[in-house]
């Protein structure tokens, strides 16, 4: 059977998103164009031997609206007959791309494909797909769930209350994404994965300095009243320091078989090993990365200690401590050069950045195993498992 490799990864810097964002003047389009520019140039490939381009973008509305992906692949300049498509599994997009990408090779479907992400939440800010005073539920979620559902911010709060994870604990993870991300950077560990645009060639929300005193000054982001008497577990442990920010950025990824690498005179840089999806409670709605990573390590025989780093998507501190909780998983292994927490969060981008920043530190390490998870908005996560080469 074929098998699918990374050949390739290239990420954006990541930009705060907001109107004075280093990358908030940025279309999206031509964010998700710079990365498909730079991942055929570094890569050395014909762009019109790429069989499809699936990116994953959140808020399909405004200027992210209209198969993005698509527009991308033209203001990359590559030719018109590249196919491009546009998917959403909420936060999980660019990862999910990943999955049907390398799920394409392994088929046959494709010999060469491009699985890659962008979100401009400082010029499509979230939730902005959903006007005022409309519902996207229906009356079949609000019938099966009639004390309603709840926003992302209180999720992370009931699990923070589940499992027990203080104000304290969930800060002092939150400061160690960003000495990570510094040291990462300081050390060049970046710099393979990073394609500078516009002046911009670093991270713009990691912070050297933070330190847990400097987070315990802070207040809870997610505090209502009306959830207080929901929820009176809650503790309201949740601030904007421990949570991931909103960003602007893109990534991409190469993939192909082994086959066709090597006949094209390409260098894999990781193996596309297993893959799981699945759905959780949407109420908890972020925990899902605990049954995906169980369902994932299952699906491809092997331990969690066969794993040698681990990327889980920083949306929260308590959502990363309540999977380390869960699992066993060793802190020293998780997130190595930082998590989202410190480099930032760009929705539909996050999948193919987490992608990115794994491949790029397998290498740099020397994993065999590596395991990338995120949890996704209505109670869904992706797992995948990749081999080092």
């Amino acid at each position: 059977m074929r098998d699918a490799v990374i050949v390739e990864a290239v990420r954006t810097p990541i930009g705060r998103g907001k109107p004075n964002g280093s990358l908030a003047h940025v279309h999206p389009v031509q964010l998700l164009a710079h990365t498909l520019r730079t991942l055929v140039e570094r890569s050395g490939v014909d762009p019109g031997l790429i069989d499809d381009v699936i990116g994953g973008t959140v808020d399909q509305v405004g200027e992210q609206a209209m198969n993005t992906t698509r527009y991308a692949v033209l203001a990359a300049g590559f030719p018109e007959t590249v196919p491009a498509t546009t998917v959403d599994r909420q936060c999980g997009s660019s990862q999910q791309a990943v999955h049907f990408a390398a799920q394409g090779v392994i088929s046959g479907a494709y010999d060469l494909v491009v699985a890659c992400g962008v979100e401009s939440m400082s010029r499509v800010p979230m939730w902005s797909n959903v006007p005022a005073g409309k519902d996207p539920f229906g009356p079949g979620v609000a019938e099966r769930y009639p004390e309603g559902l709840v926003p992302q911010g209180i999720s992370a709060e009931l699990i923070s209350a589940k499992w027990s994870l203080t104000r304290a604990r969930m800060d002092e993870f939150a400061v160690a994404s960003h000495h990570k991300a510094a040291a990462a950077w300081e050390a060049g560990l970046f710099d393979a994965e990073v394609a500078p645009l516009d002046g911009v060639s670093r991270d713009e929300c990691v912070r050297p300095g933070s330190t847990p005193e400097i987070l315990s000054g802070l207040k809870p982001a997610y505090y209502d009243p009306g959830f207080a008497e929901r929820f009176p577990q809650i503790e309201w442990n949740v601030t904007a320091g421990n949570a991931s920010p909103i960003n602007d950025g893109a990534s991409a990824v190469l993939i192909t078989s082994s086959e066709t690498a090597a006949r094209l005179g390409l260098r894999p840089l990781a193996r596309l090993h297993s893959f799981a999806v699945t759905g959780s409670d949407p109420l908890l709605m972020l925990t899902g990365v605990i049954p995906a990573t169980e369902k994932v390590l299952r699906r491809a025989g092997l331990d969690l200690g066969d794993i040698d780093l681990f990327e889980v998507n920083e949306a929260f501190s308590s959502v990363v401590l309540a999977w380390q909780q869960e699992t066993g998983a060793d802190l020293a292994k998780i997130n190595v050069h930082g998590g989202a927490i410190a480099l930032g969060h760009p929705l539909g981008a996050s999948g193919t950045r987490l992608t990115t920043t794994l491949v790029h530190a397998m290498h740099e390490r020397g994993a065999r195993y590596a395991l990338q998870t995120m949890c996704e908005a209505g109670g869904l996560a992706n797992a995948m498992i990749l081999e080092g080469v």
